[in-house]
């Protein structure tokens, strides 16, 4: 019997686990990512999880489980970073008061307590095992034998000057950072130089898949199948895993929304999804070092807002601009509040910035019927409720971006939110464009928006002689 497998049968851990059926399969793949030996039934029920003949020949440096929703992705990975905390020796590689670090990171902090709640549980349920605990915080907790537990954010920034002995990433597929391209990437770059000097270190990832890239889709293209001593990836629908589920509704979810509930409960990654619009072609249009345009004579100016309640986690926004004698769209104002917020004292100020670009009116989405359009005419701004929804209008922005025909200022929740929007393509034929789920596109909304309100003005060279004779 194995380490892992005696900590499996621990008799302690019955509360935690339920009954030991439900977890079969988990326990098979541990075993399996262990290096153990696996006949009759449990190997086969390896192949149909791996796509692999045989499993690894030593315990694998990388768990990659691309699994449904409520399989127990997290609590049985939480498991395994437990195990790793408590019963893996990284003394021999550590230095003098050097502290290793089991690492959990999420899509945000709350949901990488999650794991955390998970390990307090484990301990804290066997005597022997709490004893270890010499300190105990909301994110995180320290060991006697030195090593921590810590609740990190998906940003590279706070891997850096770690030690790690283990990696717990949860829903990879659905990391999302504003102020970088692409935060699951480099996070993981950043982890396994943290881990290099460790031989017995662990990268465990765990995910409902999405769309088809990032590093879930890429572990699972490179390795899915392959006999690799390193790497396991395993692809499991919710019920193999949980077979406590539902199936009911599962199969109701399948017929209401085939595409989601396959990614949701069978975990097959989305084949009706793609990028909006490519990061070269929005970077392109970025003018560095541009933040805001001062007001310019002889210019026509037109607006777009997005208001919001103040309460919810959507921003108000605004975006200001106009267009060159050479009929380029030009943003020269970007506002953005996020909540908390007074609405009416978010709406004064950009009836302010609006009347300083000598804009009397704009345009809006249809938000909370009629109270932008009361709350602006108080400031004395007309509100227009624009003519289309959010998904044409980025469909009319699409071309503009891609032709380079407008200069945007240098603000990086824009580019990345302009970035993360997806195409989704409708069971009609008709294709939809919307931000991913956790994402938000208030500003590539105002800035599509205005790229709209824009095109009322025709014959730009002509306009432009009227505005500057009048």
């Amino acid at each position: 019997m194995t380490p892992i497998t005696a900590f499996m049968n621990e008799k302690l851990f019955r509360p935690y686990f339920g009954d030991p059926e439900s977890w079969r399969s988990w326990f098979v793949l541990i075993r399996a990512a262990w290096g153990e030996a696996l006949e009759g039934e449990h190997l086969a029920l390896f192949r149909s999880l791996t796509g692999r003949e045989r499993p690894p020949a030593k315990r694998v440096r990388e768990l990659w489980c691309v699994a449904g929703r409520r399989s127990g992705k997290t609590r049985m990975l939480a498991f395994l970073a437990t195990y790793m905390a408590l019963l893996v020796d990284f003394k021999p590689y550590l230095a003098t008061g050097e502290r290793g670090v089991v690492c959990l990171v999420a899509p945000d902090r709350k949901q990488a307590t999650v794991a955390l709640r998970y390990i307090k549980g484990i301990l804290s349920a066997n005597p022997v095992f709490a004893q270890y605990i010499t300190s105990e915080r909301t994110d995180g907790l320290s060991l006697s034998n030195g090593i921590d537990v810590e609740v990190i954010t998906c940003s590279y920034r706070t891997i850096r000057g770690r030690t790690i002995v283990a990696a717990l990433l949860d829903e990879v597929a659905f990391w999302h950072d504003e102020t970088t391209a692409n935060p699951d990437a480099e996070v993981l770059a950043a982890i396994r130089p943290a881990m290099v000097s460790l031989p017995e270190s662990l990268l465990l990832v765990a995910s409902t898949p999405y769309a088809q890239r990032g590093i879930l889709y890429k572990a699972y293209k490179d390795f899915y199948g392959k006999a690799d001593d390193d790497v396991l990836v395993v692809t499991a629908p919710s019920v193999t895993l949980n077979p406590t589920l539902d199936r009911k509704k599962i199969d109701k979810a399948l017929k209401e929304d085939p595409e989601a509930a396959e990614s949701e409960y069978l975990a097959t990654f989305r084949r009706d999804l793609e990028s909006f619009v490519s990061r070269d072609a929005v970077q392109s249009c970025v003018v560095p070092e541009r933040y805001e345009l001062p007001v310019a004579e002889n210019c026509y100016y037109a607006a777009f807002v997005d208001p919001a309640g103040g309460s919810g986690k959507d921003s108000m926004t605004l975006a200001i601009g106009h267009r060159d004698r050479d009929n380029v769209i030009l943003v020269d104002a970007l506002r953005e509040v996020k909540p908390p917020f007074s609405p009416d004292d978010v709406t004064k100020d950009f009836a302010m910035l609006l009347k300083s670009y000598r804009v009397m009116s704009l345009q809006g989405d249809r938000y909370a019927g009629e109270w932008p359009r009361e709350r602006f005419r108080t400031h004395g701004i007309a509100y227009e409720v624009a003519s289309k929804p959010a998904s044409d209008l980025y469909k009319g922005l699409l071309p503009t971006l891609n032709a380079g025909t407008i200069e945007l200022l240098d603000n990086r929740r824009l580019i990345d939110q302009l970035c993360g929007l997806e195409r989704r393509a409708g069971r009609g034929g008709r294709d939809s464009i919307d931000h991913g789920p956790g994402r938000h596109d208030d500003l590539a909304n105002v800035v599509a928006g205005l790229c709209s309100a824009l095109e009322v003005v025709i014959e730009p060279r002509i306009r432009w002689l009227e505005w500057g004779a009048a």
